[in-house]
This record gives C-alpha cells, structure tokens and sequence, in this order.
C-alpha cells in the first residue's frame, strides 16, 4: 500500500534526512521526499498498519530534524 503526506520541512538537506529516517523505520518498504511539492511518499510493507507506522516515522524525523512537520 502506497500513501502520499503532507510535510513542512526548511530545506532540501532537511527533506533527504526525513527520506533516509522514514526508509529506516520498520513497516516501511519505501520512502521518497519531494521537497518542491513537500510531499512524503511512503510505501508499506505487507500487514503493515499505516497509522502506526507513521507515528513513527514522524517520531523518527523529528529525531533528526526538530521542525519537521509530517501531517497525518
């Protein structure tokens, strides 16, 4: 299952970073960040539950980045 979020992020750099946390975070298959659209792609793993899964994607981004934002 592939879902699309709206992010805040300050700068490019930024948006790798929360690319990289949200590809490391179990559950997830995939991510991509588009920092033009301020976007968030992230692909599941199979029986992965979105909702939580995000909760710690955005747990994971705000690890490495504070003012990130990801709008669940």
């Amino acid at each position: 299952m592939k879902k699309s979020y709206k992010i805040d992020v300050d700068c490019a750099a930024c948006a790798d970073k929360m690319e990289v946390a949200a590809g490391k975070t179990p559950g997830v298959k995939s991510a991509s960040v588009n920092f033009m659209a301020l976007k968030m792609k992230v692909e599941f793993e199979d029986g992965a539950d979105p909702a939580s899964v995000m909760q710690e994607v955005r747990k994971n981004c705000k690890k490495i980045e504070s003012d990130c934002e990801v709008f669940l």
